[in-house]
Formats: C-alpha cells, structure tokens, sequence
C-alpha cells in the first residue's frame, strides 16, 4: 500500500508538470485561435459559421475554454458599452443540445432510449451539456447535426437582436432567461427553440439512416410471432 500510495503521487506529479509544459501552452494557443476566429466571423458579418469551431470543441469538453476562456472575454466588454451581448449565447444555447437528445429520444437505438429523459432533464433544466456529448461520439457524424442547430440559433439570435446581460451558468433554460435584459425573452427563447428544431431534424435523418437494431435488439419483438407461427 505504501509503494502504490507513493506511486501514485510521484505518477500525479509528473502529470501536472506534463499537462503545465506541454497540455497548457497547447489549451492557450486553441484559446487565442478561437478569439481570433470569433472576431473574424464578427467582423464580416457571418457570426453563425462560428459553430464549425465551437460545436466540435464543446463534444472534445473544451466547452468551458471556449466560453470563459474565449467568448466570455469579449462579452464583457459589449455588456459594458452596450448593456448586453451575444457572445454569451454562442456556447450556452441549450437548443441544439435538446434537439439531439430528443431525437435519440425517438429515432436513437432501443438501448440508449431508455437513458434520453434523463440527459434532458440534466442538460437542459440543469445547464450541465456535457452529458449530451457521449451521445455525439458514439455516432460523430452528428456533430453536422449539432453544428446546424448552432448555426441556426445564432443567426435567429443575430436577427432578433439578442443578447445577455452576463454569462448563465451553467447554460440552462433557466439561467439564460434569468441572464436576458427586460424585454428581450422572445428572443432569445426563439434563437433556442429554433436551435433546437434544426439540430433534431438533423439528427433524426442522421439516425434513421446509420442505426440499425442488433439480433439480439429485435428478438423481444420477434419472439412471440415465431413462436405464434410454430404453433
């Protein structure tokens, strides 16, 4: 016990000083391209395309980087001049997020159904998104999905002129409602609900056409009109 206790802490020790040369410089650098990539899209007026950077790192659980590393930066700033600002929804639309359980929800395999209310419950009413991330890279060809929905959200974000006074925390229904300025609730419940309907859509043709029942899945099923049949 005393050797794996000490094995333990030299093996921790030599992780943090990893993870401080070499893991940290390469979370800033991601960091500093993130800003950059936002600025960008900000200035030539295509803030949606943003979602090609930020759906992929959220499900890699860069999501809190992104958002208080990166957007929470320069949301600060625009609510300070302007009272309010949108880079605080970019990361937190819970939305898109919804949409994709929800379509697991209806169209996902028999054994990953059962497990969808829950995730809902906890992702949207709790803010805690990284429960539906799993679900993303178990079929990562659903990040199309979920960067639509993101896309989506924004632009109706854009185009309703949304914003939020501060970053919700964590990115749940509630915070962000609790997050909106006086008179701006439809905005942004139309940018989430919108994110929403596009990332289920999405997902729910990706779904329908890569999964498909194991034997073992549609035996319950099949079982009694066999032995229906035989007798």
């Amino acid at each position: 016990m005393l050797v794996a206790n000490f094995s333990l802490g030299i093996l921790g020790g030599a992780l943090a000083v990893l993870s401080l040369l070499a893991i940290g410089p390469v979370v800033q650098g991601l960091s500093q391209f993130m800003a950059s990539v936002v600025q960008g899209t900000v200035n030539l007026g295509v803030l949606p395309l943003v979602s090609i950077f930020i759906e992929p790192g959220k499900v890699l659980f860069l999501n809190n980087a992104i958002n208080h590393g990166v957007l929470d930066t320069i949301g600060v700033q625009q609510s300070l001049a302007h009272g309010k600002s949108l880079m605080f929804m970019l990361e937190t639309n819970p939305g898109p997020g919804l949409g994709l359980l929800l379509a697991y929800w209806a169209f996902g395999p028999r054994s990953l159904r059962a497990s969808t209310p829950g995730a809902i419950i906890i992702h949207f009413f709790g803010g805690i998104h990284e429960i539906y991330f799993p679900y993303v890279l178990m079929r990562p060809v659903l990040i199309v999905a979920m960067i639509l929905g993101g896309m989506a959200g924004i632009a109706t974000f854009v185009a309703l002129g949304a914003g939020l006074v501060a970053s919700p925390s964590p990115g749940s229904i509630f915070a962000e409602l609790a997050m909106t300025p006086p008179g701006g609730q439809l905005a942004t419940l139309a940018g989430i609900l919108v994110g929403c309907v596009v990332a289920f859509a999405a997902a729910a043709v990706i779904l329908r056409a890569t999964v498909r029942e194991t034997a073992d899945e549609t035996a319950p099923e099949s079982a009694p009109a066999a032995a229906g049949s035989a007798a």
